[in-house]
């Protein structure tokens, strides 16, 4: 067994820890995330991602099945890599914690990174409170996170990220109660897949895994899905967490002018933003079709399958001539 104290010491060179405090528990029992505040040493705190893997996990949805245990633990390991090989490479546009060390034994993993709170990131928003400047702060991050990797390889993460992907949930597409969806759902991925143009995307890119500085600046955390893919999935993804129906329709146009701005910036001469962006604007709806395949399966009724995600699947059904 890991031993924690002794681990975070040895790595920060603090001379003791005051306290901890739980931030969060990890999805089915996997383990915890804990804030640590440190004396001595150069850091006043630290966050400790501790994943213990269970003997029986407790999924809240109830698929505890082999597979759903393996693609955890196949996130926990890119996450590893991520902070290892990746996170050295973003800058203040899409800011991540920076990671201090990795170490694993048996059944345990144990990720000690830079606690955002104390590196000003301390605001968290919830869908209900968040504001169009907000979403925008996060889309900008996005495009600069985009842009940052544009048609890099994804070497030692997820060949196709996102937690949704759909090789990674046979059970929840046996599930499906929409068949026209259910039959189109591999053309679908196909189209996401054969994109010309690829990133480097978050795959869990929630308003919930954004930190927001006091100036409305942003920074990310969790990065257990990240991978390839069409920057369109991280697009979609998010304006689904932060927006009912109704704003979600009447932000469209507007958010996702700004991401393609931010877009152009981060890119600059590296690449023809002009075509990235025919292509990735015609991928929005796929890319709501995707997830959209994804809840119907996992969770019909869920709150974000309301109409303006219902419309935009039907437009690509249609589109794929499987309605």
């Amino acid at each position: 067994m890991l031993e924690v104290t002794k681990e975070i010491l040895a790595i920060t060179k603090a001379l003791k820890i005051i306290r901890s405090e739980s931030v969060q528990t990890l999805w089915s029992g996997y383990g915890e995330i804990k804030r640590y505040f440190l004396e001595g040493g150069k850091d006043p705190s630290i966050i400790v991602k501790h994943i213990q893997l269970p003997d029986a996990c407790q999924h809240p949805k109830g698929w505890n099945t082999p597979l759903s245990h393996q693609r955890k633990l196949k996130s926990y390991q890119v996450e590893r890599q991520w902070y290892q090989s990746y996170a050295h490479k973003t800058d203040a546009d899409c800011r991540v914690p920076q990671s201090y060390h990795a170490v694993e034994a048996e059944n345990e993993l144990l990720l000690i990174m830079e606690d955002l709170d104390a590196s000003g990131y301390p605001i968290r928003l919830h869908h209900d409170k968040v504001s169009l400047n907000h979403a925008k702060s996060c889309l900008s991050w996005l495009a600069y996170f985009h842009g940052k990797f544009m048609n890099s390889k994804a070497d030692g993460l997820w060949p196709v990220g996102t937690y949704w992907h759909l090789e990674t949930r046979p059970h929840e597409w046996e599930r499906m109660e929409n068949t026209s969806l259910k039959n189109a759902a591999s053309a679908i991925d196909k189209k996401l897949q054969n994109a010309k143009y690829q990133t480097i995307i978050h795959g869990d890119a929630k308003l919930a895994n954004f930190c927001f500085a006091e100036d409305g600046t942003v920074a990310a955390v969790d990065f257990q899905y990240v991978g390839q893919g069409c920057g369109m999935k991280d697009v979609a993804y998010f304006i689904s967490s932060c927006f009912e129906e109704e704003e979600c329709k009447q932000f469209e146009e507007e958010l996702l002018q700004h991401y393609f701005e931010k877009l152009e910036e981060a890119v600059g001469n590296t690449v023809d933003l002009q075509k990235v962006k025919e292509e990735w604007s015609t991928l929005y709806r796929y890319a709501w079709a995707d997830f959209y395949r994804f809840l119907d399966g996992w969770s019909p009724g869920h709150w974000k399958m309301h109409e303006y995600s219902k419309r935009l699947t039907e437009e690509v059904l249609k589109e794929l001539k499987f309605i």
